[in-house]
């Protein structure tokens, strides 16, 4: 668990739970979903990712891979949204997220897992489908990132995003994120309520923002009944509006949705790269 030692003066003196997100990071929506869901109150930060913030010195005294969420509990630094929500639920003694059974926690750990590594597949979906058809970061703003910003993987990714992504780079996102729609449809064939068994847990708190993001550039949920019967549930818990829907920028959405509508009837929509 990545709890991080550090010596930041300006963390090691908070007191209680501080959260450094953004309104439509996927990651800081499974931090912000496992507190509704514990009830957790925290004060929130939030870090401009359009802006450049992260790549900011103040950020990246933070959080050293500049990326968001990160959290502080009582001075003690913890990062990556995966371990976040884990290291949350095992502090509580209820509300817990975890099922009781041991085959039911391996099968929600395993989905975590899996939600973490199709995290760069639904960022490089995200960014060609939604954030391109926002104003663009401006050449200035762009070199200043590429300077200050010491993630050099991020930097990578933000330059090819504004060279334009190649076209079998989406392709290979979009065939990944079909499989793992396919295999959690499957997962859900056995008439089971939740992702992990019969109890809400941290498996669905790790996938829900995925399904919301890909519900917003038009993903073709129809190919998976179990799994859109399951986000139809979820949709319905009060966490859904207060840690997701209450956060994203309408404007922002009412700007893409022209852009998306027009990319699908030119045969360039995400269902024309899914096999």
């Amino acid at each position: 668990m990545p709890v991080i030692s550090t010596d930041n003066p300006d963390l090691t003196g908070l007191v209680g739970l501080h959260l450094w997100h953004a309104g439509l990071s996927t990651c800081s929506q499974r931090v912000r979903i496992a507190m509704a869901e514990l009830e957790l109150d925290f004060e929130g930060h939030l870090v401009n990712l359009h802006a450049g913030e992260n790549a900011s010195e103040w950020y990246q005294a933070i959080h050293p891979d500049g990326v968001v969420p990160a959290l502080v509990d009582d001075g003690r630094l913890v990062v990556e949204s995966i371990d976040i929500i884990d290291y949350l639920d095992r502090k509580q003694e209820l509300p817990q997220l975890t099922p009781v059974d041991n085959d039911q926690q391996n099968i929600m750990h395993a989905l975590m897992e899996r939600a973490d590594q199709a995290q760069k597949h639904l960022k490089l979906l995200t960014f060609e489908y939604l954030f391109s058809a926002a104003p663009a970061m401006d050449d200035e703003k762009a070199r200043e990132y590429q300077s200050n910003h010491s993630n050099e993987g991020l930097k990578t990714f933000h330059r090819d995003f504004r060279a334009g992504f190649d076209r079998d780079r989406v392709s290979l996102a979009a065939v990944a994120t079909d499989r793992d729609f396919k295999f959690l449809d499957q997962q859900l064939s056995d008439g089971r309520e939740f992702l992990a068994g019969p109890t809400f847990s941290l498996a669905d708190v790790a996938w829900t923002p995925n399904f919301h993001r890909f519900d917003l550039i038009g993903w073709p949920f129809e190919r998976y009944p179990n799994l859109q019967n399951w986000f139809n549930g979820i949709r319905n818990r009060p966490s859904y509006k207060t840690a997701l829907e209450n956060w994203e920028p309408r404007e922002l959405l009412e700007l893409v949705a022209p852009r998306l509508a027009a990319r699908k009837a030119s045969g360039d929509g995400v269902e024309n790269y899914i096999v």
